[in-house]
């Protein structure tokens, strides 16, 4: 009983409506049937000037939309007489808002459960037990014991020795995941069946999970305007309404029969069908592991022509291993190694990680430096035992070093540059492995339409060619500055474009493009303002996903507007014959308003990704 009177509340407008209909009932029994047409055509009037109203507001803000049918209906059928047809008008039009919000609801439940799943407490360890606290109280440090079942609050280290966690929520995978002691662990991942410890290495905000909401929250709250896809053909349909309705009253001498004609065109399928879609596919998108912040970007991801990839961390794994160090006189391999993994120990570059993990493996002590400044994209200037250490690209390096000469490097290998106290020291050799899967998803965007492939990186032009021969990429600029990346997207004929990057240092890039992807959970912090849609999962197959996702959801968005369009046409045509009358007519709109919903709903997707995957072929293997 209380679910009916909440929604009995939510919908107040058709409740109300209802009630009117309901005290119509009672005094058309009492023998009041003058009361009846004066109070729903009072009624129905009184919701036709509320209506008339928002098309005003809407007309102001250059937004023409169809209520023009809605109202002129309401007023004809009034004025006829027909004032039943009249309040089952208005039970459409109120009835449909309430479906709408309905379907809504229905298409947006995946974002609606990560958004009431986000963790609230925490337990934190103190003087040997544990206190509740909220989570937005948690600071880098604090040692948090996640008991059986729980979503673990913060993104942190394991310090228990085993647990098994499930990211389903976070990256889409299905299988819940091993982790051991000191692994990386993820807010939002739910915690198997025993209490663990875990030591916070960031706030809550600053969080995967709270970010991923942060990003859900935007997209949720988004108006998409792609939902005016239904307005390009709301001036045809109502010409063509309006007009077939006078025909029928011109013809037939009958005023009524131009009432019959218009509660068959009122404007539901057409209101409705558009953002139910794409709330369906923004729900699908997260199902999948993708955030889509606004319904504008599926129309996009549709459309695309060009997708621009960057390669470390997009089509590589960006984890480079070391292959080769080669000094020049006076410093030997471990020497140089040296130097410049404590350099690295203050750049945020991908390669850092791995030259300083080489060194550790060597036993090779890192050094403290004195004074150290990162160049976003181009290497690291640091002071280390007196001596200047440069370690970048090799642009960079003979700017300090004038001496510096290129080293010859194997197809795949991608060389760093040393030099010390201005001088050429030698050169680092190191390889990154080419996603398994990068090969299926250019070969499944192409059959989508995405033809138009090309690669953007701050590597040297052989590295980056190597990739692109590998992968069949039909487009390379290497040795790229942001800047460089942004021009090359801006210039880009083909549009619309696509632009897949890390996020971590593709921002300026991912904004420029028609269309911004951020991969993997580095991506989602930090692509929060600049990319459009977010791909959870470290898995570029998430691209072809997000632009088949896009396909389908405009693709049944147009085939669910025709069918209320069509369905609509047919029965205008039936009724301007005088066949059905201006309450059966009412009341059939209703069906049309269901059939057009239903239609929508598809978007959701649940039988689109079966038979998506089950098409899939297995990736192949590849390594560069």
């Amino acid at each position: 009983m209380s679910r009916v009177l909440r929604a009995a509340r939510r919908y107040w407008t058709v409740t109300l409506t209802l009630l009117v209909g309901l005290a119509g009932i009672v005094l058309a029994l009492a023998g009041a049937g003058g009361a009846v047409q004066w109070l729903f055509s009072l009624y129905a009037l009184a919701v036709a000037a509320w209506q008339a109203l928002d098309m005003v507001r809407a007309l102001v803000r250059g937004q023409f939309g169809l209520d023009i049918l809605a109202i002129t209906a309401i007023v004809a059928t009034v004025l006829v007489g027909e004032y039943v047809a009249a309040l089952v008008v208005v039970l459409m039009l109120t009835g449909g808002e309430a479906l709408e919000d309905y379907a809504n609801q229905r298409a947006k439940r995946e974002l609606d459960a990560l958004l009431t799943r986000a963790p609230q407490r925490a337990h934190r360890a103190d003087d040997g037990g544990y206190v509740d606290i909220p989570v937005d109280e948690v600071q880098v440090g604090d040692v948090l014991l996640v008991r059986p079942a729980e979503i673990l609050p913060v993104d942190g280290v394991l310090l228990s020795a085993r647990t098994t966690l499930d990211q389903s929520s976070i990256t889409g995978e299905s299988i819940p995941v091993e982790k051991t002691a000191g692994d990386e662990v993820l807010s939002g991942a739910v915690n198997g069946t025993e209490a663990v410890e875990i030591r916070a290495t960031q706030t809550a905000g600053a969080s995967q999970y709270q970010q991923i909401v942060a990003l859900v929250a935007q997209a949720a709250e988004s108006k998409a305007p792609v939902v005016r896809l239904a307005d390009r053909y709301a001036v045809p349909f109502t010409v063509f309404s309006l007009a077939l309705a006078a025909v029928a009253w011109w013809l037939s001498g009958e005023a009524v029969r131009f009432a019959e004609v218009l509660v068959l065109a009122t404007p539901c399928p057409l209101l409705i069908a558009a953002p139910v879609a794409f709330i369906g596919g923004m729900s699908r998108g997260a199902r999948n592991g993708i955030i889509v912040k606004s319904g504008g970007v599926l129309e996009q991801l549709a459309r695309a022509r060009t997708v621009v990839f960057d390669k470390t961390g997009t089509l590589t794994h960006g984890a480079p291993t070391l292959n080769a160090v080669r000094p020049e006189a006076p410093f030997d391999a471990d020497e140089l190694l040296e130097l410049v993994a404590s350099a690295e120990q203050y750049s945020s570059h991908v390669l850092a990680a791995s030259f300083i993990a080489a060194a550790r493996e060597r036993g090779l002590r890192l050094h403290e430096a004195e004074s150290a400044q990162e160049a976003a994209t181009n290497g690291v200037v640091a002071r280390i035992g007196g001596r200047e250490v440069v370690v970048g690209k090799f642009a960079f390096v003979a700017a300090h070093a004038p001496d510096a000469a290129r080293t010859v490097i194997a197809p795949g290998e991608l060389a760093v540059y040393v030099a010390v106290d201005g001088a050429f020291a030698g050169a680092l050799l190191a390889s990154d492995r080419l996603r398994a899967d990068a090969t299926d998803t250019l070969q499944r965007l192409g059959e989508l339409g995405v033809t138009n492939t090309m690669m953007l990186t701050g590597d040297a032009r052989e590295t980056a060619e190597h990739v692109a021969r590998e992968l069949g990429i039909t487009s390379v600029r290497a040795e790229c500055l942001p800047a460089d990346k942004v021009a090359e997207v801006s210039g880009i004929a083909e549009r619309p474009v696509i632009m897949v990057g890390d996020g971590v240092n593709d921002a300026p890039v991912l904004a420029a493009a028609d269309v911004g992807i951020a991969m993997g959970a580095k991506g989602a912090t930090a692509a929060s303002e600049s990319a459009d849609a977010v791909i959870l999962v470290d898995d570029i197959a998430g691209v072809a996903t997000a632009v088949r996702i896009g396909a389908d959801t405009v693709r049944i968005a147009l085939q669910s507007i025709w069918l209320g369009i069509a369905i609509s046409v047919v029965l205008m045509v039936i009724a301007a014959f005088g066949v059905i009358p201006a309450t059966a007519g009412a009341i059939i709109q209703e069906f049309v308003d269901l059939a057009t919903i239903l239609a929508a709903l598809r978007a959701i997707g649940g039988r689109l990704d079966a038979r998506e995957e089950l098409a899939r072929p297995a990736p192949v293997s590849a390594t560069g």
